[in-house]
C-alpha cells in the first residue's frame, strides 16, 4: 500500500510528464515556424540586396523606392524572427524546469 506522500509523488510526476509531452510538441511545432521565417528572411535579404543593386545602377526613383520597400520588408521579418527565437527559448527553458521536477 502506497502511503500518502508516495501516491502524491507519483501524481505529480505524472503530472509532470503530461506537461512535458504537451510542451515537446509546442516546442517542435515553434521550431518549425522558426525554420520557416529563417528561410523567408534569407529569401527577403536576397531581395533587399538585389533590389539595393539595382537602386545603385538604375539612379531612379522608382528603383530607390523598391529597395527600401524591400528592406523594410526584411526588418519586419527579422523581427519576427527575432520574436520566434526567443519563443523557442522560452519554450526550452519551461521544459527544462519540468524536467528539473522529474529528476528531483
Amino acid at each position: 500500500m502506497l502511503t500518502g506522500g508516495s501516491y502524491t509523488g507519483l501524481v505529480d510526476q505524472q503530472a509532470v510528464r503530461e506537461r512535458l509531452t504537451e510542451m515537446h510538441g509546442r516546442l517542435v511545432r515553434a521550431r518549425e515556424e522558426l525554420a520557416v521565417t529563417e528561410e523567408h528572411l534569407a529569401a527577403l535579404d536576397e531581395t533587399a540586396e538585389e533590389a539595393h543593386v539595382r537602386s545603385l545602377v538604375a539612379e531612379s526613383a522608382l528603383a530607390d523606392h523598391e529597395w527600401r520597400d524591400a528592406q523594410r520588408s526584411a526588418e519586419a521579418m527579422r523581427r519576427g524572427r527575432d520574436l520566434a527565437r526567443a519563443r523557442v527559448a522560452e519554450l526550452e527553458k519551461a521544459q527544462n524546469d519540468l524536467l528539473a521536477k522529474l529528476v528531483v
